[in-house]
């Protein structure tokens, strides 16, 4: 069965995310949310800056792991967040951590939401069409 279409409009989301099982889980649960959601994604938030500062992708929203190597999710949010191009793009945190200290930190660095990467497919779904219908 597929998923209510809800966008009047295409949209795009960048995914930053050095799981690539995850990132196929969150593709595949895009994909059926709305067929005019173009997901483009990278294993890494360095490469994400430098994608979006050579204007390579142009996101509606962008969903950022907490924890990655090389440079981690709050370390990303605070250069989005601080940048004059990309601040106004609002940013969800997607990890695996439920420790409410990286909720309300999160938050109060200007994150958008934060979603706990859940374990099923339909709750992934549910969770991300909640963060796109509510914004």
């Amino acid at each position: 069965m597929r998923a209510h279409t809800f966008l009047l409009r295409e949209m795009t989301i960048l995914l930053i995310d050095d799981d690539l099982d995850d990132i196929d889980f969150f593709v595949e649960a895009i994909a059926e949310i709305d067929a005019n959601i173009e997901c483009v994604s990278v294993l890494n938030a360095i490469e994400a800056l430098k994608l979006l500062d050579a204007g390579g992708v142009k996101p509606d929203y962008i969903f950022l792991d907490l924890n990655m190597p090389k440079m981690d999710g709050k370390q990303c949010l605070k250069l989005l967040k601080n940048s004059p191009v990309l601040h106004h793009i609002p940013v969800v945190l997607y990890s695996t951590s439920k420790r409410e200290e990286d909720v309300e930190q999160a938050k109060m660095m200007g994150a958008h939401s934060f979603i706990v990467k859940p374990n099923k497919f339909t709750l992934l779904k549910k969770e991300i069409s909640s963060v796109l219908m509510n914004s």
